[in-house]
């Protein structure tokens, strides 16, 4: 009875079985860890598009209440000033971090303040165009003439890039959001970067890829798995909207 209380006779765990134990936390950290990064991965960008989503949409009400009528776009052929009509009036209902300014600009020297730089319309000795961004399933650069009609950064360090072809009959209004800011991957449309649209009857905000928007399809090549298009991703917005395991089934 003495010795089996005492701990002079307790025998350690022999090597063998200290290695047993040791694999097997070993292949249930191997099987839980992924899903856990996974989980936070998918969790994240869903809590802040959301996030986002609203605070846009607040924004625009705020407009409503100040002036008492919804932001319209306006579009008139040729009318270059309306294309920048729509960064000072959103701005005020933010906390700006940075002022990126429009994305594509007169000269070099203020394009090199633009976070998501466009150089198309710059009239330069230098070919680069710096793309940041990917499609949805990750084919192809995404098409950045729609993301250089105003920029800037919140304070949660979100980016926020605008589209205002005012300058067009056939142009509309877009108001796109890289949740989790331009320096944290994945960088592609549909994942991190989300598109929505200010309808230009009643100025209502609604997500790129909804019926009655710029990237609405019926055969969904504008949030495909498959399709090589530029825009791939920007109808990606109604479905991150609709469907609640959205995020969660995103392929990383």
């Amino acid at each position: 009875m003495y010795c089996i209380m005492s701990l002079k006779c307790r025998k350690a765990f022999t090597l063998a079985e200290v290695l047993i134990t040791l694999g097997i936390i070993g292949i249930v950290a191997a099987l839980t860890i992924p899903n856990i990064a996974g989980y936070y991965r998918w969790k994240t960008l869903e809590t802040a598009f959301y996030k986002g989503a609203s605070s846009i949409s607040q924004a625009l009400d705020l407009y409503q209440v100040e002036n008492g009528e919804r932001f319209i776009p306006v579009y008139a052929y040729n009318d270059w000033d309306a294309r920048w009509s729509l960064k000072p009036i959103l701005m005020k209902y933010f906390k700006i971090i940075y002022d990126c300014g429009f994305g594509s600009e007169n000269t070099e020297e203020e394009l090199e303040a633009a976070c998501l730089k466009n150089y198309v319309n710059v009239g330069s000795s230098s070919s680069e165009n710096l793309i940041y961004y990917k499609n949805y399933n990750n084919t192809n650069s995404i098409d950045m003439s729609y993301f250089d009609d105003g920029q800037f950064i919140i304070s949660d360090g979100m980016l926020i890039l605008l589209e205002d072809s005012g300058n067009s009959l056939y142009g509309f209004t877009a108001i796109s959001i890289d949740v989790n800011g331009l320096n944290s991957l994945p960088n592609r449309l549909g994942y991190d970067l989300f598109m929505f649209q200010i309808d230009n009857k009643n100025g209502r905000l609604k997500p790129m890829g909804a019926q009655g928007t710029n990237y609405y399809s019926a055969n969904d090549i504008y949030c495909s798995k498959t399709s090589t298009n530029k825009m791939n991703g920007a109808g990606c917005t109604y479905k991150a909207i609709s469907d609640s395991k959205y995020f969660k089934n995103l392929n990383f």
